[in-house]
């Protein structure tokens, strides 16, 4: 059977800094969707990637006393090393160093060229160097960078500009023939309303070497380089083969969803379809923009930043407290596309509620019965299993499958948790310590298998976001998968677990954090 295919992204981010919260956030989303998509027969292509060349990369090198490219190679293998303590499986990781990578650019920046899309004009106006950004006088904050609040610089220089402004009426009517394009829907609605009210500028896709020199050649004129996010937004085909093979992009593009995080919804919403269609390519389905998690601390929230001295390490949250705890207080704390709040108090509130004491606690004193009922073996189910909690496991795969699909990650865990909570319940309404005193051994049975069933299913439809935690579940139960070789409707069928496994206890999942 041929599978349809799924190509999901990630940003490329930018290595002038160590990876932080937000990074995690983005990358964790993306494999919670890539191994749901795995598992509902999909072949998925999941990329990320470090974004290396600009001023800022430029500067931070000089600042650490290395080369640029000794820099870039550093940093870029932190996020390679985070993506694996977060076990992100992507399928590929896409450096904008990489000469796959510079030669689409280049072949991209020629085709613009040759259509008359790319012309060289002189540049007067205010440049924000941290941003790499040119901006207009009404475009300030205070008169300030926007994007940073640092002070702009006024510059008259020679470059290269891509004719944006001609495509501004054609973007307007494709985003109103395809309203699903960016998501969710506030995003949509900014971007629309952005280009309501502006008339687009033609984008300068130059910076000339004398000013930088870390980046990519202009193919038509050597004396300057590419501008960093011309550069960066390439990757997406760059990874799939875009002028150095057509296997892998007639196979995978366009791509299925770009995820990004809101502040470079821009880029991506008006730069990057524009730039498509000037070169006559296919458009992503989906862009679909998150939000931002800000921090809380004495009463006050704000964003989320180094410059603050306010980032939060995903590193030391791995270490202290595991990595399924880390994915799963992210993806189920806040709707997915609405700014979070963090909080450590809240990280820990999260963690012993819904997995230490629903979750955790409900698999270890249902194998505790089964070792103590029924020597430790799943029991034989006689007649059917008894669950009073059948209907609301039973629309779980439709709720389920839903929500996944829109990324609405925080309700898709949420109708596992209607389950989870009916079990609990259940647990203390029937009382199977009391059907084994009354020696009602067929009633018992039915309700301890139903019981073990219904744990192993949920933890089919838990493993996007805490694999390790579902293999565990597995490996107790007596069974070895390989989840994402599985169908998840399939697998997830009632009765599959046979009588007679012997069952493999082990110490709880997630003991209960008691420090603050």
């Amino acid at each position: 059977m041929d599978l349809s295919k799924f190509y999901i992204t990630t940003p490329i981010y930018y290595v002038n800094a160590a990876p932080h919260l937000g990074h995690a956030y983005t990358n964790i989303a993306c494999d919670v969707l890539s191994r749901f998509k795995k598992m509902t027969g999909d072949n998925v292509y999941f990329l990320t990637g470090t974004d290396e060349h600009g001023q800022k990369i430029k500067k931070a090198a000089d600042e650490h006393g290395l080369s640029p490219k000794d820099f870039v190679d550093r940093i870029s293998g932190n996020f390679r090393n985070l993506w694996d303590v977060l076990n992100v499986n992507f399928t590929d990781f896409i450096r904008t160093t990489e000469d796959r990578h510079i030669k689409a650019v280049r072949e991209s920046l020629s085709r613009l060229h040759k259509n008359g899309d790319i012309y060289q004009s002189v540049y007067k106006g205010l440049y924000c160097t941290p941003c790499e950004s040119f901006w207009d006088e009404s475009q300030l904050v205070e008169g300030k960078c926007p994007d940073c609040g640092r002070k702009a610089e006024v510059i008259e220089e020679k470059n290269y500009f891509f004719k944006l402004s001609k495509y501004q009426d054609w973007l307007v009517d494709y985003l109103k023939e395809n309203p699903g394009f960016v998501k969710p829907e506030i995003r949509y609605n900014e971007v629309t309303g952005f280009l309501k009210n502006n008339r687009l500028k033609d984008l300068c896709i130059s910076r000339p070497k004398e000013r930088l020199q870390w980046g990519v050649e202009l193919p038509f004129d050597s004396g300057y380089v590419t501008y960093v996010w011309f550069d960066a937004l390439m990757n997406y085909l760059s990874a799939v083969g875009f002028s150095s093979g057509k296997d892998k992009l007639s196979v995978f593009w366009p791509a299925d969803i770009h995820c990004i995080g809101k502040d470079i919804l821009r880029q991506h919403a008006v730069y990057w379809p524009i730039i498509l269609k000037a070169l006559g390519i296919a458009l992503p389905k989906c862009i679909f923009a998150h939000g931002w998690w800000m921090i809380e601390k004495d009463d006050k929230t704000e964003k989320m930043s180094k410059s603050k001295g306010n980032a939060v390490s995903p590193l030391d949250l791995v270490e202290e407290f595991g990595r399924d705890a880390f994915r799963f207080f992210l993806l189920r704390e806040t709707p997915f596309g609405a700014d979070g709040k963090f909080s450590r108090k809240a990280f820990i509130n999260r963690t012993n509620s819904d997995l230490a004491n629903d979750w955790g606690n409900l698999v270890f004193r249902s194998l505790n019965m089964a070792d103590k009922y029924f020597q430790g073996e799943v029991p034989f189910l006689g007649k059917d299993a008894f669950c009073e909690y059948r209907g609301i496991l039973d629309s779980l795969p439709e709720k389920y499958t839903r929500s996944m699909k829109e990324m609405d990650f925080s309700s898709a865990l949420e109708s596992v948790w209607e389950v989870i909570t009916a079990m609990n319940k259940s647990i203390e309404t029937t009382k199977p310590w009391s059907l084994f005193k009354e020696k009602r051994t067929e009633d018992l049975s039915r309700f301890i298998y139903g019981l073990l069933e219904s744990i192993r299913i949920t933890g089919v439809y838990l493993y996007p976001f805490i694999p390790d935690t579902s293999l565990s579940v597995y490996r107790q139960l007596g069974i070895s998968a390989d989840f994402e070789k599985l169908n998840l409707l399939e697998e997830a069928r009632f009765g599959r677990l046979k009588p007679g496994t012997k069952i493999k206890k082990d110490k709880p999942l997630f003991p209960r954090i008691e420090k603050c």
